[in-house]
Order: structure tokens, then C-alpha cells, then sequence
């Protein structure tokens, strides 16, 4: 029947997903943030760079008030 299907569907789904989480978890263990920049794009990088310069720390967000004045 097609029920027979499930349990195969459910631990594929399972160990489609395992990546996923543990990228989370390692982003977070090694980064200090859970999520990642991507930098495909040049605009992204030159961002993440300036960032990066501005505030130390690329995955902080901060407002025009902690950029020091020129």
C-alpha cells in the first residue's frame, strides 16, 4: 500500500535535513552567529569588508551612530 512508502520518505527527509542543523550549530560555534554572509557578489564582499573595518565585527549590526566621524 501506500503507506509502506512513509517510513523511508520520513528518514530521508531526516537525513536530508541533518546538514542544515549542524551548519547552524557550527556557525554558531565558530562565528559567534548562527548565520552566514554570503559573499557571492562583489557588493556583498566589499560590504562585509566594510563592515568588517567599521565595527570589528561583520555580523554586528550597528547604526550610523558607533561609525566614528571623519
Amino acid at each position: 500500500m501506500w503507506f509502506e512508502v512513509l517510513p523511508s520518505a520520513a528518514i530521508i527527509t531526516v537525513a536530508l535535513s541533518i546538514p542544515t542543523y549542524a551548519m547552524y550549530g557550527l556557525h554558531k560555534l565558530v562565528l559567534g552567529n548562527a548565520y552566514r554572509r554570503n559573499l557571492d557578489e562583489r557588493f556583498d564582499r566589499v560590504m562585509y569588508l566594510r563592515d568588517r573595518r567599521l565595527t570589528d565585527n561583520p555580523y554586528k549590526m550597528n547604526g550610523l551612530e558607533h561609525i566614528p566621524e571623519a
